[in-house]
């Protein structure tokens, strides 16, 4: 078989070539509908789901984050770097329904509180997963609609963590994963055990282990990294 030397000239230039930016179009995934765990006791798993969630949006898909617990302790700000990123990214957004602060940390906060807020996530989840059904998820959705009109990528950050707090039943969990459009690709992170409860329902399922932590020697989260 002869070999074209002009394809490993091709080959050297593109590699040589830095990549480029491109503009964000409206598109649609040909492979989405996957549902994803991410559980641990190491840093990462929003970071992780985030990620994700903005090489989704930069293809020009739609993402929208739904944080269920998401707070810290009081020496975290309310306003995260994270939400001042998304908002900044076309195709990409956000919303906490969460307590600010930690269920069950004895940080002043009221559980009964948490336990409504948590009720109200659900109740979100539930509106963004029918809207989802109702949307040509096989086409390209607009950048700058609303989630209630379909999105292409759902993350329930700390969903799972809402489980282990008892604030959310396990077999609501699973409820919500049977209730996907087949199209949707589902995030959930949270937990530092793992949630048998749904690894059977999950195509990938990702344990985030500490090995070593700088909180453990006393540090407090820092912006830019944990907020």
């Amino acid at each position: 078989m002869s070999h074209d030397s002009s394809d490993d000239t091709d080959r050297g230039e593109r590699a040589e070539r830095p990549p480029e930016a491109r503009a964000v179009e409206p598109s649609a995934p040909a492979e989405f509908g996957l549902v994803q765990v991410w559980w641990g006791d190491g840093k990462g798993k929003t970071t992780a789901a985030m990620g994700m969630g903005f090489r989704a949006a930069g293809h020009g898909y739609r993402v929208h984050m739904l944080q269920f617990m998401k707070g810290g302790a009081s020496s975290v700000e309310d306003v995260r770097g994270e939400y001042n990123a998304i908002g900044q990214f076309p195709g990409f957004s956000y919303e906490n329904t969460g307590h600010y602060g930690w269920h069950g940390f004895l940080d002043g906060s009221d559980d009964d509180e948490h336990a409504a807020k948590a009720e109200a996530g659900l109740a979100r989840t539930r509106e963004l997963l029918r809207a989802a059904e109702g949307a040509a998820l096989d086409e390209p959705l607009a950048l700058d609609a609303p989630p209630e009109e379909g999105v292409h990528m759902l993350i329930l950050d700390e969903i799972l963590y809402a489980v282990d707090r008892e604030l959310l039943a396990p077999e609501t969990v699973v409820e919500l994963v049977e209730s996907k459009p087949d199209d949707l690709e589902l995030v959930l992170t949270g937990s530092h055990e793992r949630p048998e409860y749904v690894v059977e329902h999950a195509d990938l399922v990702t344990n985030v282990r500490k090995e070593k932590h700088p909180i453990d020697a006393g540090q407090r989260a820092r912006k830019g990294t944990e907020y």
